[in-house]
């Protein structure tokens, strides 16, 4: 599988027009300073005095010069100076510049791909790969991963079994799709025997196997009456366990999984602290991610969103990267981090990048 080196521009063309239509251009000397303040502030978190940029840039002019190109950079709302310190810090719209065109992407060892690769093994499920790549981008990345977790639209059924519980209730073991295991246990109005559990079993495997889930269970509620006045038990119990084995009616809607939130701990400090508290709550709401991802799905490589590009209040001083993950060509999900807006875009946009593209090739095969 071969992985493109990513043109960040390429894949950020709204953001990228944005910026050269509202965005004064550099010269080469400012472009530099920039560059060179934001690896600055990307390594340290801390304001960059004049004296420590002409020493990191390695330009022959004096601080006095670096000095007022800041103050141009300033006036075009690229960097800002906080009121603790003489030093300046890169804008979101800093960062977006910075982001755009004159960040550096490096392709990813190819050793770590081919280790990335043996650990979403095509063996797994649907559901333990998603885990698995959120897992992955978030130790790699030391941010939270972060993954939608896809809805089932197309679900075949390739097998069902029951078994049966105390208290009135079954064990549904359902295979969609090959390898998507599902267990659920059915609270039912009377119990039954595991021998007519089994037959119901075999008659729905008989019957249904390779068919779509929703077409199975239209099928049986259209079917419910007759069945209740048929004397055929083994379609009888079919018919009132299948329906509530395969029934959607408890469906959670669209969902994601946050792997390795604790790694933002790490950046916690008196003047993030509230920043921090602020982006749990967004985790636990739920809704504004969902909706951020819903925005990724069907876009064609990653996504960067810096502060209040998300979309929603509170984001502050937080980035996120994303990319869509596919099955066939399909997109059905997004894998993304999200952590401190000056996260090492360099290392994060790549592992992103080759994680959901691996997490598709996975799921093809």
């Amino acid at each position: 599988m071969s992985i493109r080196v990513l043109d960040i521009r390429s894949v950020n063309q709204t953001f990228w027009k944005t910026l050269l239509k509202n965005s004064p251009v550099l010269n080469e000397r400012a472009a530099i300073l920039l560059k060179q303040l934001v690896a600055s502030y990307i390594q340290d978190g801390l304001p960059v005095g004049s004296k420590q940029l002409a020493e990191d840039a390695g330009l022959n002019i004096s601080s006095a010069t670096i000095r007022n190109v800041m103050s141009g950079l300033e006036e075009k709302g690229l960097v800002r100076a906080p009121h603790t310190s003489a030093g300046r810090i890169p804008t979101e719209q800093g960062l977006r510049m910075f982001v755009d065109s004159l960040l550096e992407v490096q392709p990813m060892d190819k050793k770590l791909i081919t280790q990335l690769q043996q650990q979403l093994n095509p063996d797994m499920d649907m559901n333990d790969l998603v885990s698995e790549a959120s897992q992955l981008v978030s130790e790699l990345t030391q941010m939270a991963g972060v993954i939608s977790i896809p809805q089932q639209t197309n679900a075949t059924l390739r097998h069902i079994e029951f078994l049966p519980l105390p208290d009135k209730r079954v064990l549904a073991i359902l295979v969609i799709n090959e390898k998507d295991v599902q267990n659920k246990v059915l609270h039912l109005d009377k119990e039954y025997s595991a021998d007519d559990l089994q037959r119901a079993a075999n008659y729905l495997n008989q019957t249904f196997t390779g068919r779509d889930v929703h077409e199975i269970r239209q099928h049986l509620l259209n079917d419910l009456d007759k069945t209740r006045r048929d004397v055929d038990n083994v379609m009888k119990t079919a018919v009132e366990v299948a329906d509530r084995a395969l029934t959607d009616s408890d469906a959670k809607g669209p969902e994601f999984l946050v792997q390795g939130e604790k790694n933002l701990v790490r950046y916690n400090d008196n003047a993030n602290r509230d920043q921090l508290q602020h982006l749990f709550e967004i985790f636990d709401r739920k809704r504004e991610i969902i909706g951020l991802f819903d925005r990724c799905v069907n876009n064609d490589g990653v996504k960067i969103f810096i502060g209040q590009e998300a979309g929603f209040e509170g984001f502050g001083d937080c980035s996120v990267i994303t990319a869509p993950y596919s099955v066939g060509g399909s997109p059905i999900g997004v894998l993304g981090v999200i952590g401190p807006a000056r996260m090492n875009y360099d290392h994060v946009i790549p592992v992103v990048d080759v994680t959901a593209r691996l997490l598709s090739d996975a799921l093809k095969r």
